[in-house]
């Protein structure tokens, strides 16, 4: 009979083999929510012999691992903000650094009178960034929208324990004759070349649909600038997250609408987030 550590030592080679980045870590991670414990109780049982029963789900977690299929699809659920949402290959993962997108709006949130204040997660994806807002913010109006039917029907899912509306349509085409007081987006930004060139996991796992933009990587933030004034109502404020290096290039074609914006950077110092 087999035990854990041997398991985590194959699997680990065999991921290797396969290119895959930090094979231990990618091993340890599968292996561990397939027995339903946490990636650090396995060092508690390297010693644990393991039933054929209990060999096939890791068996086939590490196969799907092997052909670069994310983490966070193989669980099918991540944490993100305080809650914890599903996802698959419909929506994007969520990322860190959408985190500080987050937490840079909740610290403007805190302390306002939020009855009857609606926000937008426009590109919404799996809904991360409203619905940790919703959970933080309950007096919160909140509304998700996306383009996709998959990726609207995964935030439905995740969006069960809350009051949420949802839109389905072209960025503020669903929203026609109605305002908000806060808006929010992170909207495709990767240009046809930059796609090329992305890692496998996420070239080939995550929707495309979600990723490109166009040729330049700016043509969601062009048609956000121009349509936005149309659907803010004065005084509110607005958020999104950017590519790196895209900077300067949004920032001006926001001024060139009149809009006063602001960067900020992510961990790495990196131009990430506007706030208009």
């Amino acid at each position: 009979m087999i035990t854990l550590l041997e398991v985590i030592r194959r699997s680990t080679h065999y991921l290797a083999e396969r290119q895959i980045e930090n094979p231990r870590r990618a091993s340890e991670e599968v292996i561990a929510d397939a027995l339903g414990v946490r990636r650090l109780d396995l060092y508690l049982q390297f010693d644990r012999p393991l039933t054929e029963k209990e060999l096939h789900p890791l068996r086939e977690v590490i196969a799907r691992r092997a052909e670069h299929e994310p983490t966070a699809y193989i669980a099918g659920k991540v944490s993100f903000g305080g809650v914890e949402l599903q996802v698959d290959s419909s929506v994007l993962i969520p990322r860190p650094e959408t985190e500080i997108l987050v937490e840079t709006i909740a610290e403007t949130l805190q302390g306002l009178p939020l009855d009857g204040k609606v926000l937008w997660d426009m590109c919404c994806g799996s809904g991360c960034i409203g619905l940790a807002l919703k959970n933080r913010f309950p007096q919160l109006t909140v509304a998700l929208s996306d383009i996709s039917s998959e990726a609207l029907s995964t935030a439905q899912k995740n969006s069960a324990p809350y009051n949420i509306s949802f839109k389905k349509g072209d960025l503020f085409t669903p929203f026609l004759g109605e305002m908000c007081d806060f808006f929010v987006c992170n909207p495709p930004y990767v240009t046809e070349k930059e796609f090329c060139q992305l890692d496998p996991e996420v070239k080939d796992w995550e929707p495309r649909l979600a990723l490109v933009a166009g040729p330049t990587g700016l043509e969601f933030y062009a048609r956000i600038a121009r349509e936005l004034r149309d659907y803010l109502r004065p005084g509110g404020k607005a958020w999104l997250e950017l590519g790196s290096g895209q900077g300067s290039a949004v920032k001006d074609l926001f001024a060139a609408q009149n809009w006063q914006g602001e960067i900020l950077p992510d961990w790495a110092g990196h131009d990430r987030f506007l706030i208009i």
